[in-house]
This record gives C-alpha cells, sequence and structure tokens, in this order.
C-alpha cells in the first residue's frame, strides 16, 4: 500500500494547525486550500493507478541466459557443445636390474613391455625415478538431433603425449614442452561412424581400473586408427586402417612396417550386456602385404584372430574383468605390438606368427572413496626362431595391484605396484619393478 495519501493528508493538517486562526478567510487562503485539495486528488489518482497496474519485476541475473545462440553460428541451432578431459600426473619409480630402459623412452612413461631390458647388464643400474603430466588430455564433443530424430555426432580428442616442439625446450632440461596428439576424431550419423577411434576389435569397458596408462598391457589388444563402422543392435562391423609389421629373416636387422596393404582389416564383433556385466566376442580377418623392389620381395598373406572379454559383477562392490585374444598375426594389434605380424622366410614369401594373450582382473570397492584391483597378464608368441632368429621376444608377464583414494568427487590420488618379466627365445630374460603413482583430476 501507497504511503504516500497520508503523507499528503498530514500535511494538509499541518499547514491547518499553523495558519493564524481567523473568524474570515482571506482570498489567498482560499486559494491556498483549493490548490492542496487538488494535490490531494492527484496523489490519490497517481496511487490508484499504481496499485491496479504494479510495475513489471525485473528479471533476475539467474533468469537471463548466458549464451542467446549456439557456440557454433554455422551448425543447426539443436546443436549442443560438450567438453570435458583431465588433468594427470605421474610420478613413477622404476627398476630394471637387466638394464636401463634409455631414458626419453615411452617405457619410462608407462608400463610398455617390449621395452624390458634383458640379459645382464655391463654395470648395475640404480633405479629411475621419471615424472611428467604428458597423459593429460581433453576432448570436444558436438550432438545434433536431426529432423528425423536421429544424431549426428562428432568427437575430437587429444592429450599432451605428443612430444616436443622444440629440440630443447621439449626435453626435462628446461620447460618440458610437449606437444598434441591426437587420439580421436569422428563424426557419427544413426547407425555409422567414420573417423579414427578404438579399433573395434578392442573392448574398452573390459579393461580393469588403473593407475598405469594401460595397465596388462602385453594381453591387451590397444589399437586406436581410422575406420568406417556400423552397428546394428549387439553387433557392430568395421573396415579398419591396414599395416603390417615384418621381422626379416634371420632377425639380422629391425623389424619393419609395410604400407602396402590394398585391403582393409575386417572386424566384426557381438556384445551381450545385462546388470550381471557384459560379454562380447570379436573376430578379426587381415591382408599381410610387403613389396620391397631392392630385396626382390613381392608378397601378400592373410591371417586372423578372435578375442574374448568382458566383465562380471560379482555384487556391487565387486567385479572381475578379462580378455583372451589369440590367432596367426595378431602381432600388431597384441601389447603394442610386442611381436610382429609376419616373418620374411627363405624364399621370401610372408608367414603369419601365431600370437596368444590374456589379463584377469578383480577390483574391490571398499568404500565410496576407496577401491583397489589386482590382475595378472600374460603373452607368448609361437617363433620359428629358423626364421626370426632368437632375438625376438617369446613371453611377457606381468602382475600388478592398485589402491585408488578419492579424497573428492573427481580426484584420484592411485599407487600401483607392477611386476613384470620379458624372455627371448634366445633363452635371455629381464625384470621389471616400479612403484607408478598419479594424481588425477577428471572435469
Amino acid at each position: 500500500m501507497s504511503l504516500t495519501p497520508p503523507i499528503a493528508s498530514v500535511t494538509a493538517l499541518a499547514l491547518a494547525l499553523f495558519t493564524p486562526t481567523v473568524f474570515a478567510q482571506t482570498e489567498k487562503e482560499k486559494e491556498l486550500e483549493a490548490r492542496i485539495e487538488q494535490l490531494e486528488k492527484l496523489v490519490q489518482q497517481q496511487s490508484t493507478a499504481a496499485q491496479a497496474s504494479p510495475p513489471a519485476a525485473t528479471a533476475s541475473s539467474a533468469d537471463q541466459p548466458i549464451q542467446t545462440t549456439t557456440i557454433t553460428p554455422t551448425s543447426s541451432p539443436t546443436t549442443k557443445f560438450r567438453y570435458g578431459g583431465f588433468i594427470k600426473f605421474d610420478a613413477l619409480y622404476t627398476d630394471t636390474p637387466d638394464g636401463e630402459i634409455p631414458d626419453g623412452s615411452v617405457g619410462r612413461m608407462f608400463y610398455v613391455p617390449g621395452t624390458i631390458p634383458v640379459g645382464a647388464p655391463a654395470a648395475e643400474e640404480s633405479a629411475d625415478l621419471d615424472v611428467h603430466a604428458q597423459f593429460s588430455r581433453f576432448w570436444f564433443g558436438t550432438d545434433t538431433v536431426l529432423s528425423s530424430g536421429s544424431k549426428l555426432s562428432s568427437y575430437l580428442e587429444f592429450d599432451l603425449f605428443g612430444g616436443g616442439s622444440n629440440a630443447f625446450l621439449g626435453n626435462e632440461t628446461a620447460t618440458n614442452t610437449h606437444g598434441l596428439a591426437v587420439r580421436h576424431m569422428w563424426v557419427s550419423w544413426d547407425r555409422w561412424l567414420a573417423g579414427q577411434t578404438w579399433s573395434n576389435f578392442q573392448d574398452v569397458a573390459a579393461l580393469p581400473d588403473t593407475v598405469d596408462f594401460v595397465g596388462p598391457t602385453e594381453a591387451t589388444i590397444f589399437v586406436r586408427q581410422a575406420q568406417l563402422r556400423y552397428t546394428a543392435g549387439p553387433w557392430t562391423f568395421s573396415l579398419e586402417n591396414p599395416e603390417t609389421t615384418i621381422t626379416p629373416f634371420g632377425g639380422a636387422t629391425a623389424r619393419s612396417a609395410s604400407d602396402d596393404n590394398n585391403l582393409p582389416d575386417a572386424i566384426a564383433r557381438w556384445t551381450m550386456k545385462g546388470a550381471w556385466g557384459h560379454f562380447s566376442v570379436a573376430g578379426m580377418l587381415r591382408q599381410f602385404k610387403y613389396q620391397n623392389p631392392a630385396s626382390g620381395i613381392d608378397d601378400s598373406a592373410t591371417g586372423g584372430a578372435i578375442s574374448l572379454s568382458g566383465k562380471w559383477n560379482l555384487s556391487a562392490s565387486d567385479d572381475l574383468r578379462f580378455m583372451l585374444n589369440a590367432g596367426p598375426g595378431i602381432g600388431r594389434y597384441l601389447g603394442l605390438a610386442i611381436a610382429s605380424d609376419t616373418v620374411v622366410n627363405g624364399s621370401g614369401e610372408l608367414d603369419a606368427i601365431d600370437g596368444l594373450g590374456a589379463y584377469v582382473g578383480y577390483r574391490h570397492v571398499f568404500n565410496p572413496s576407496l577401491r583397489g584391483n589386482i590382475f595378472y597378464s600374460l603373452a607368448r608368441f609361437d617363433n620359428d626362431i629358423a626364421l626370426t632368429g632368437g632375438s625376438v621376444t617369446e613371453s611377457v608377464e606381468s602382475a600388478h595391484v592398485n589402491l585408488i583414494y578419492s579424497p573428492l568427487p573427481k580426484l584420484d590420488l592411485g599407487a600401483e605396484l607392477i611386476f613384470a618379466e620379458r624372455s627371448l627365445e634366445s633363452g635371455a630374460e629381464g625384470e621389471l619393478r616400479r612403484l607408478h603413482m598419479h594424481v588425477r583430476y577428471n572435469f
């Protein structure tokens, strides 16, 4: 209710009280009274109008949109933009009694079975400490709902594992500069996907919860590459970028890679899911091809592999995760290419190398802030040493145990112990003992 009319009345009363009392009003007094009366009527009219039509409430800052247009102005108005990633700090204390993993090697940054030194070292090496944040990453994505109701999506993901852009600044001497590395880049529409992402032969959902970048690396299918993929219910089919890795006859020189393939790797996967977890089967058919005019080699061969994997929920706080991979020519798909796909025989032809990898892991959640994992991993290769020589890897195995503590949402503090052993066909062996710790914040 407006306070203006009472104020006007009080003003009029005050004027009446303080006006000298006379029996007869002068003309001037009559004029003053008329003006006061008109003022009161005007104030009363304004008050009545204000009560009938109160002023519109101003919008608060919470009601104002942060952005009135899409973040991608040239896209459809129904496009939504997504962004995320994590910061990951790693500290690794590594002991390899049979030699030292070279400085700057990828094996100093995470567990890479093929880098474990073998044979007695010329001199005893002490343990090494490596600290970095190169596996921090970020990603962008878009989702657009089309008029048909289907969704058009895109995704780009990068990490800092691309090496330094300057020979001086890109090392540990000064500023530890790191270059961006593309991990994923794809577009999907309805059931189709085109671009680079995890191979259809890889079951990411079956990977253990690790502190290390991969964990059971020797037994894991781990490949990202360009592909065209089609999904139909529990089935996914893909045609993927081919590449052939080759061990020369006798193993006298280093392994090489050939891009002479003219057929893609063909992969099919079937996955069954439920409250109990998931189970997946995948099969792959590959072409191997190598042309070397200098040596007169011009040959092609075929190979393939099968993969069984999954996760079994034992209870609300316990689960088992597993993977089994095997086949002639599984080579570059297994364990970051511990072994080659093929070896050149005495006739200059390509022979596929049989390989097998398997792991099993157990995860237990102690409480919402603490969880732990224990897993074992193994890979073996059936090399014909008459063709490959004795310097190729025969087997690798490792055991891991970790604890991961989350004091705050999205913040993990972890520690993982790794014990691994690598054996060559010559009989030489090497061990790795490592404590890997990390701090990881997801945003």
